[in-house]
């Protein structure tokens, strides 16, 4: 008995303190006064209830009981109560209406601060939760968790260099705090300010001289700076004094790869590799140095070739099944690299590099089917990445699908607004969508960022071509072979649209014939070249070099067409329709081919 007595009068003092101040006026159905003691009394045993309710966790008890206090004594530290039990039962507007309640009514106490910004963090209203922290700080430049979480927030919002502020203000009014110095000096490297970073991990240093950790950040950050012998002597000592830390050997690797001493780096790795207590995931660390150092020198491939193979067949770590795909990326072994990043997807689905090497390399097998069924699967996984809708949206041009294609290279150009190959593929694909003025807009946009580039001004050039305005297309075509005069595909792109339109067929000729030179099995190039001849006149020349086109490609209605065309300047009217009708085959919706088999005439 005497337990709840102390219990009782305890929650009866804090009920009194949390009024303290307030000039909210209470209105009663029975007509008694703001200061009935009965009343008062009353409220405060309902409160006595909510709190034991809240402290055996019974928080919906709680809200009843803290609800009665409410009524008959609106008090900002109820409003608080019930803000914390509405919290606790996820309730979140309930939780910020009381909150704010209480804040309303004593805007001055940090504990009703504290709940309400917390509660504007849970429903993502950081702009709000900042604002209550700052003012939380304004109040008591003590409170720790007000700068950790408003630094959080500004970090997120705005950057480093706010939460950089908060944390520099934390360290003048609170003083030299490990983990804020911490903070402080990973920001000051991270904003470049290598100097500062320096100096407040060396004060974080004198402060716990025998921390591992801080040894670690202090040695990386010289690493950084550049100051290698600082970096190197720091090592040797902390490894003299901590010799089983192989993180310490490997960072030590590091620091010699980083001076291009491959030798010496390569000394400490194996030093590593040969240490009986060394952990797979330092293993893996060192096989992607090996990887990229291999880059360089290509015989120190196989040595990572080989460490992997080892671990995995004891591991079944994503990672070494990444690390083998890379090396078969590399040994241009397209079969094993598929095959491993095809399992780092089963066993890693959240890693969408593994995704997008994937689908790349089917793209680049030009298997570009298989490249969209993987692709779009990882789409719907990761759909803000933009290498995954860059690759999907260019497979889907491939297989000429344009309206496909479109909604994800628009992804794409959203993500990476400067990147040219998104801007010419987007472009390209909406002026087979025929929105030709669009297309233009974005290669536009490309160009201004490359005004030089001649596939862009060539891709122009097509554009322009579709529409018939000769003078721009001409104007961007002259440039481009201006920056690129022995671009085949220009000079091929540039030859069939004067050829089609029967001007300047000399200079047609001309640029062809170079194309043709430097790609003589290039199926496009040599149908261009039959129809450069077609239009000067040269049927028997035409012929040997479309029937040579349709050699390589014997489907493509359009080279199937020009030889009919050829053949019927030649006189032979016969073939001439059966090479028509043949390619109407391939292409029932070109009504110009179905009107010269109906003639039987051009």
């Amino acid at each position: 008995m005497l337990k709840k007595t102390i219990i009782i009068s305890i929650l009866s003092f804090l009920f009194l303190r949390c009024s303290s101040g307030e000039a909210q006026r209470i209105v009663q159905p029975n007509g008694d006064s703001p200061g009935n003691e009965k009343i008062i009394k009353e409220a405060m045993e309902y409160f006595v209830q909510g709190s034991v309710a809240e402290a055996k966790g019974e928080y919906a008890s709680a809200i009843l009981e803290y609800q009665d206090a409410l009524r008959l004594d609106p008090r900002a530290g109820i409003y608080y109560s019930l803000g914390k039990n509405y919290l606790q039962l996820n309730k979140l507007s309930h939780a910020l209406s009381n909150s704010k309640n209480a804040v309303m009514l004593d805007s001055s106490n940090t504990d009703y601060l504290y709940l309400l910004a917390g509660i504007y963090l849970n429903v993502h209203q950081s702009d709000s939760a900042a604002i209550f922290y700052e003012k939380i700080i304004r109040l008591d430049s003590a409170s720790a968790n007000a700068y950790y979480n408003l630094a959080s927030i500004l970090i997120e919002q705005s950057g480093f260099l706010e939460a950089l502020n908060v944390y520099k203000k934390f360290y003048e009014n609170i003083g030299p705090v490990p983990d804020i110095l911490w903070r402080i000096a990973e920001i000051e490297e991270n904003l470049g300010h290598i100097d500062e970073a320096i100096s407040f991990a060396e004060k974080l240093s004198s402060l716990e001289p025998s921390n591992p950790a801080i040894e670690k950040l202090l040695i990386d950050i010289y690493t950084k700076a550049k100051k290698y012998d600082i970096a190197l002597i720091k090592l040797n000592n902390a490894m003299a004094i901590y010799p089983d830390d192989l993180s310490l050997t490997e960072m030590k690797g590091k620091l010699y790869l980083q001076q291009d001493n491959w030798e010496e780096a390569d000394r400490q790795f194996t030093l590593l590799l040969g240490h009986p207590k060394i952990t797979s995931d330092i293993k893996i660390k060192i096989g992607v140095i090996y990887i990229n150092q291999s880059r360089k020198d290509s015989a120190l491939l196989s040595v990572a070739k080989n460490l992997f193979q080892e671990m995995d067949k004891d591991s079944a770590d994503w990672k070494v099944k990444m690390a083998l795909g890379e090396i078969a990326l590399m040994e241009k072994d397209d079969p094993v690299a598929i095959k491993n990043f095809e399992i780092v997807t089963e066993l890693a689905r959240w890693n969408a590099d593994a995704w997008a090497r994937l689908g790349g390399l089917y793209f680049d097998k030009k298997k570009y089917q298989e490249a969209s069924s993987v692709l779009l699967e990882a789409s719907q996984l990761f759909s803000d990445n933009f290498s995954i809708a860059l690759l999907l949206g260019l497979s889907f041009s491939q297989l000429n699908q344009f309206r496909q294609a479109m909604p994800y290279l628009n992804k794409a150009v959203e993500l990476e607004p400067k990147d040219i190959t998104a801007l010419s593929a987007y472009s390209y694909v909406l002026s087979q969508e025929k929105q030709p003025d669009e297309a233009v807009n974005y290669l536009r946009r490309a160009l201004s960022i490359e005004p030089k580039n001649a596939d862009l001004l060539g891709t122009l050039g097509l554009i322009y071509n579709a529409q018939k305005k000769w003078t721009e297309c001409d104007s961007a075509y002259t440039e481009a072979l201006k920056n690129d005069v022995n671009n085949s595909l220009l000079l091929n792109n540039y030859a069939y649209s004067l050829a089609e339109r029967g001007v300047k067929l000399d200079e047609a000729y001309k640029m062809i014939e170079t194309a043709v030179s430097k790609a003589p099995d290039n199926s496009s190039y040599l149908d261009t070249f039959g129809w450069v001849c077609y239009k000067t006149g040269d049927y028997v020349k035409a012929e040997e070099f479309v029937r040579k086109a349709i050699a390589r490609d014997e489907n493509n209605p359009t080279l199937i067409e020009h030889l009919g065309d050829i053949l019927y300047k030649k006189g032979d009217k016969t073939a001439a329709v059966e090479m028509w009708q043949k390619a109407f085959l391939l292409n029932a919706d070109n009504p110009e081919l179905k009107t010269k088999i109906e003639k039987g005439e051009l």
